[in-house]
């Protein structure tokens, strides 16, 4: 607890032009056989993103950690992806839980998929709770961007609406889960999903957004 709140500090108050990244963004490995590792140019380029819109100083070198490893805790914010299966086994949820109740921060980003198998691991970390859609007023939705109708569409996946889902515990948010919207693929480099300029914008500002919530929630 004392480790995130120290980087926490620290993240915003260094100029990322004036000396060595100061913060990584950590991926998420899980088992399961879903495919944890999608999306591999998608947190460089968001770590890019904020360096230059938020000043932020982050090491686009992100890290990989285990779910169930002690080092999850050197990470404030930790991201999750995937296609499939997510499985959690019961000392991994404990550490996981540990983790977020401890000040840690997990972005869930369903790349489609993932929904079914998510939820079920979820609930094995926090049975007391469920994921609960956040109101379009909530403040992720307005750090250094507006987004006044919620989460952005980004990839059609079943051409539902995007939708922002959150587990709150003591009045924090602790996990948001980003649903139909597939912000991963607009972080991407361009090339590979060849999304108009526009949309991944849309996606690397809500991306922004995400971090800085995490890192200026007390």
């Amino acid at each position: 607890m004392q480790q995130i709140v120290f980087i926490l500090l620290v993240l915003f108050s260094v100029q990322n032009f004036d000396s060595e990244p100061t913060i990584k963004l950590a991926l998420l490995k899980y088992s399961g056989g879903g495919d944890w590792y999608a999306n591999p140019t998608a947190l460089p380029n968001l770590s890019y993103f904020c360096n230059q819109e938020l000043d932020t100083n982050i090491d686009p070198n992100y890290a990989t950690v285990d779910v169930g490893s002690a080092e999850l805790f050197n990470y404030p914010f930790v991201h999750m992806t995937g296609h499939g299966n997510v499985v959690f086994s019961d000392a991994e949820a404990r550490n996981l839980r540990n983790y977020l109740i401890g000040g840690g921060f997990l972005h869930i980003d369903d790349n489609y998929g993932m929904d079914p198998f998510i939820r079920v691991a979820l609930k094995k970390v926090f049975p007391e709770y469920t994921l609960i859609e956040l109101p379009f007023s909530h403040p992720i939705y307005h750090q250094a961007f507006s987004f006044d109708n919620g989460l952005p569409k980004i990839h059609k996946h079943d051409d539902g609406p995007a939708q922002g889902f959150g587990i709150i515990h003591e009045g924090r948010l602790i996990c948001f889960y980003s649903y139909e919207s597939d912000l991963g693929d607009g972080w991407e480099d361009k090339e590979v999903h060849k999304d108009p300029d526009e949309i991944r914008l849309r996606a690397l500002r809500m991306g922004a957004n995400i971090v800085k919530y995490a890192f200026s929630i007390e």
